[in-house]
């Protein structure tokens, strides 16, 4: 395309990553949706190239840290979702992030995990990227990922 570089392509640059092709979906749903100025996401996974990043609960099999680079693909094939429907340039804002932990028993740092999505976004938006947010801790989550990530942003 060739045109001028957009700060979150230059953020994105200076954080080593570039956005991935956007996840196939698995099972019966579609990546984003737009309706008005919002674009919602569907639940993210932390895939690379088609792979899980990690598997198991959080506080048993994955580590807090782990789960936290979980959280970050998580919303980084989140924007690659926004980004295949609307462009990322459309973006105005992120509103709100919602963040799933699988959790062992007695597990209760779910905020620190999605951490790794929200200090994420901070990073590729700056003020823009600030948002509300729910961290979830549940039993399982599909394919036995540790984190699921969604998001939805305001766009022009």
């Amino acid at each position: 395309m060739g045109g001028a570089v957009t700060q979150w392509e230059k953020n994105l640059a200076e954080l080593g990553l570039t956005l991935p092709p956007v996840a196939a979906p698995v099972a019966a749903y579609i990546p984003a949706i737009r309706t008005g100025s919002l674009v919602y996401t569907s639940g993210q996974l932390p895939f690379v190239n088609g792979e899980l990043s990690a598997v198991g609960k959080v506080g048993a099999e994955v580590s807090v840290e782990a789960a936290k680079k979980a959280a970050r693909l998580c919303a980084l094939n989140a924007l690659a979702a926004v980004h295949d429907l609307v462009g990322l340039d459309a973006v105005v804002r992120i509103v709100k992030v919602v963040g799933f932990v699988a959790s062992a028993p007695g597990f209760g740092d779910q905020p620190v995990v999605i951490n790794g999505a929200s200090e994420f976004l901070g990073q590729v938006f700056g003020d823009a990227g600030k948002h509300a947010r729910s961290a979830v801790g549940v039993s399982e989550l599909p394919r036995n990922t540790p984190v699921e990530v969604e998001l939805i942003a305001e766009v022009r």
